[in-house]
């Protein structure tokens, strides 16, 4: 039986931080893609063994950071790549055989396409996850090839054209994990690039039993205003502000969340920048369409 040849087009940066046994399981899955991209591992300051483990193992590049840069640590793995295409993932997400090649053959006929995201499968048995009924949805630009436009995305079931992701300046370091997608997708968008949703693009993830539930909301929650306040005009960031704050469950959570936004307003404004009109335009109509989501509860 022949072997397929490697797909020079894109190669896959992993994070992962203290996740010594999920982090081998899924370079090995990684490795086995039919596309056999290169794989680079970018530990974030692990205490657990997992650099020393994955060295071992030989599957991939490790690259340990000596401290946790969150996302950011992909921005440090894309420079060890030559490919100008790069599939991003956690040590809880993988890719279906075959997906990278697709999105790899989304990008070449569509330059203005940055960022491919594809339909996620999670869950034992494994279903779709409620996010790609929103995803496949979306109020912006529904019917231009290759598929819905969309104003973020999840980085771990993403294929990334590296050109446009290194000008943004990748992922902001302070944001960590939690939704830090939605920062650079406005930054890219304002560049006039497209985020688009092609489900035959296909990617797992299977949520590892080691995290912190509520630390990943509380992040969350301070990205999220975090982001409104770096990028949306005023009118905007009280209505989104508003919004969240109103459907927060009032607990610990949600208030260290809040406060920790707030402790951040002085280099929100000394970082601010808001967006043009157009783009503000289509992060409203997806802002309405988001008030009716299942899929973003801030529960844990």
């Amino acid at each position: 039986m022949e072997t397929e040849a490697p797909d020079g087009r894109v190669g896959v940066v992993m994070i992962t931080r203290n996740r010594r046994d999920e982090a081998l399981s899924n370079v090995a899955r990684l490795r086995a893609l039919p596309e056999r991209p290169r794989v680079i591992v970018v530990d974030n300051a692990s205490s657990d063994g997992t650099v020393e483990a994955l060295s071992a193992q030989g599957e991939a590049t490790v690259l340990p950071l000596p401290r946790n840069l969150g996302a950011a640590g992909r921005t440090l793995g894309m420079l060890l790549l030559a490919t100008p295409y790069v599939a991003f993932a956690d040590d809880d997400s993988w890719w279906d055989p075959g997906a990278i090649r697709l999105a790899a053959d989304v990008l070449d006929t569509h330059p203005r396409v940055a960022v491919v995201c594809g339909s996620i499968l999670t869950g034992t048995p494994e279903g779709l996850d409620p996010i790609c009924e929103e995803m496949r949805d979306s109020p912006v630009g529904n019917g231009e090839a290759p598929g819905p436009d969309l104003v973020s995305f999840l980085a771990g079931a993403s294929v990334i054209r590296r050109c446009p992701y290194m000008r943004a300046g990748g992922f902001e370091a302070r944001l960590l994990i939690g939704g830090e997608e939605e920062l650079l997708a406005t930054d890219l968008l304002t560049a006039g690039w497209r985020l688009v949703y092609v489900p035959e693009v296909v990617a797992h993830h299977h949520a590892s039993t080691v995290r912190d539930a509520h630390g990943r909301r509380r992040i969350g929650i301070r990205n999220t205003l975090w982001t409104t306040w770096l990028r949306r005009p005023l009118r905007s960031v009280v209505r989104r502000t508003s919004h969240l704050v109103v459907r927060l469950p009032r607990d610990r959570v949600s208030l260290l969340g809040v406060a920790d936004a707030v402790r951040g307003v002085g280099w929100v404004l000394t970082e601010r920048r808001t967006v043009p009109r157009e783009v503000e335009s289509k992060l409203q109509l997806v802002e309405q369409a988001q008030l009716q989501s299942k899929a973003r509860r801030y529960v844990s």
